[in-house]
């Protein structure tokens, strides 16, 4: 018979569906499909993944009476699934300003 040497913890019962409110659970689904930042620089052209991340986003703002919010989630969500939406260069990665010439605008 083998002993293991961690004490035994006991499991704790998950709380069943029925017991988390929608808006918990549509958070919760918001923070699992959030691009964590250290899978940034690679998923942050997924199309699949910011859609996602877009219409669960969009789930949240819904379920807090914000349809205006959550409209623009779902747009954004259709823009990476029909390839009218792009993700910007990363702005830590750009070429710095070395001309100064947008320093000037608006003056």
């Amino acid at each position: 018979m083998a002993f293991s040497s961690h004490p035994t913890v006991p499991a704790q019962s998950p709380k069943s569906l029925d017991q988390i409110s929608d808006l918990e659970l549509a958070q919760a689904l918001a923070e699992r499909l959030a691009i964590k930042p250290m899978d940034w620089h690679r998923l942050n052209r997924n199309r699949q993944v910011r859609a996602q991340e877009q219409l669960a986003a969009a789930l949240v703002f819904l379920l807090n009476h914000q349809p205006e919010e959550a409209l623009l989630r779902v747009e954004q969500a259709a823009g990476w699934l029909n390839h009218t939406l792009t993700a910007p260069p990363c702005p830590t990665h750009g070429k710095p300003n070395q001309s100064g010439a947008n320093d000037a605008v608006g003056q």
